[in-house]
């Protein structure tokens, strides 16, 4: 099995489809008020600035990789929300 079909948004986006393949319109609108809090969305910035500096530390390395793991599976399941939501005729 490809390495790409078994990444963290890949694996989140399986885990939450339903038999069907669609997804809960409570679970798509769940998924869509989910946001990064203030906090989270300052230490991604900081992260990103030392990023371009070129000054992460490993350890911040990792975190900026585990911001960016989740941002990309926040992403892609909402978007599969919006999919379901907008298949089924409602609105988010």
């Amino acid at each position: 099995m490809s390495t790409a079909r078994n990444n963290e948004p890949a694996i989140w986006a399986r885990l939450v489809e339903a038999p069907s393949g669609e997804m809960e319109p409570s679970a798509a609108r769940y998924f869509l008020g989910l946001d990064f809090s203030g906090y989270d969305r300052g230490c991604m910035n900081e992260l990103s600035e030392k990023a371009r500096e070129g000054t992460l530390t490993d350890e911040e390395r990792d975190e900026l990789e585990s911001f960016n793991h989740v941002s990309h599976s926040l992403a892609l399941l909402q978007s599969k929300a919006r999919k379901c939501l907008k298949t089924a005729g409602l609105n988010g």
